[in-house]
């Protein structure tokens, strides 16, 4: 028995340090085995539900597809020369030095899902860019849940070669609206120096389905790696707070957020960045509207060494009574000549706002729409044109089912 596997075995019962708590037991393991296809063959997912989590199974615009149903990887191949693209067992059996990778940078026994991650592994993805490639248009990844009340457990590694540029794009959904069931992911992602990673990840999920990802990110010298999460449906409980370590001079992280809210939905999320290496940079922007569920919007910003630059932003608003959205911005900063800030406010649409716009011809409803849309815009520098569009149709699909 491996080092890691007893440290998973000793955390299995460890609950997690915030947000509620899930009875792993409650959930099944078994699931049906899936037939490996080709994207064009493939026909045991709604491909409505994916499109709407930013995965389009025909390919178009993609420089690979990664496809896992349950436990079962039913699809993963890249179409760009550079790229790598397949399961996280078939790459742990190709390269013996992907060991290195896994568990270095999530800690095996940081709580029951992570130890749950371990025991009970059923594949992910590794997505690795060679130095020096870049990607035409993003990757596609798809964790998808068919089976009810299944507890999907995944471990992704990403890897950005020095000199290498990588557009991701995750998108994770239920086989329908009324699925139960549970989400724990792991991912690790390593960008070389002068590399970099975009990931953007879609969430579509079902208002019986929990989501315990645990993600980190290592950034070497000039690298830079940008993150962008959405949220705009209902899910039954959602905890998620990757950690970026900027360890090479002159790195960069932004993390971007955009959360809806509606009744019963209950979000625990935000990000940490530890800067300890000089003239690192990090941008934290989260925006949080609640129709009725609860937010919780954290933000941590630590700074170990002079000249780092950083700065934390957490805006909510509600619209519907019952919501709540608590925000906890926090910063630490241990030497010296840090440069560190943050903000954060709650509130809700102005009545003035909406009177100027109806006086220049827009109905109420329309009003309140250009309001939502205008908070909920995030400027995210160096998006690829086809992940901006993703972004924006889930956000418009969100506007939709609110009015």
């Amino acid at each position: 028995m491996s080092e890691i596997t007893k440290k998973a075995q000793a955390a299995r019962d460890k609950p997690a340090k915030f947000g509620p708590d899930i009875k792993l037991d409650e959930y099944t393991l078994e699931a049906p085995e899936y037939q490996e296809k080709k994207l064009e063959d493939i026909d045991v997912v709604d491909r409505e539900r994916l499109l709407n989590a930013g995965v389009d199974i025909s390919g178009k615009e993609r420089s690979g597809s990664f496809i896992q149903v349950d436990r079962t990887v039913i699809h993963a191949a890249p179409t760009q020369e550079g790229i790598e693209v397949t399961s996280t067992r078939e790459a742990l059996e190709k390269y013996d030095w992907l060991e290195e990778y896994l568990w270095q940078l999530v800690q095996v026994d940081a709580d029951k899902y992570t130890a749950s991650a371990e025991l009970n592994f059923q594949d992910g993805y590794f997505v690795r860019a060679m130095p020096g490639a870049s990607t035409v248009f993003p990757v596609q990844a798809c964790l998808y849940l068919k089976s009810e009340d299944i507890s999907q457990n995944v471990h992704n590694i990403i890897i950005a070669e020095e000199g290498s540029e990588l557009h991701i794009i995750t998108g994770c959904a239920t086989d329908s609206p009324e699925s139960r069931g549970l989400h724990v992911g792991i991912s690790e992602f390593y960008v070389k120096k002068n590399a970099k990673i975009t990931f953007s990840m879609i969430h579509n999920w079902a208002e019986n389905v929990a989501v315990r990802p645990r993600s980190a990110i290592r950034i070497e010298e000039g690298g830079v790696f940008l993150n962008n999460y959405i949220c705009l449906h209902p899910v039954e409980s959602l905890q998620l707070y990757p950690s970026a370590f900027l360890v090479g001079e002159g790195a960069t992280a932004r993390f971007n957020s955009v959360l809806m809210a509606p009744e019963g939905s209950h979000m625990d999320v935000g990000s940490r960045a530890v800067l300890s290496a000089p003239e690192t940079r990090c941008e934290i922007i989260a925006r949080a509207i609640t129709t009725g569920g609860e937010v919780i919007n954290r933000g941590l910003l630590v700074g170990e060494v002079p000249g780092v630059k950083a700065h934390l932003e957490c805006r909510g608003m509600i619209l519907k009574g019952g919501g709540r959205i608590y925000a906890i911005p926090e910063l630490d900063g241990q030497v010296e000549g840090v440069d560190m800030s943050h903000e954060a406010a709650v509130g809700k649409i102005a009545q003035e706002e909406v009177e100027y716009l109806m006086a220049r011809g827009l109905t109420e409803d329309e009003a309140v729409a250009t309001i939502v849309r205008g908070f909920m815009h995030v400027d995210i520098e160096g998006l690829p044109p086809v992940l901006k569009e993703q972004i924006d149709h889930a956000i418009e699909l969100s506007e939709k089912s609110l009015f």
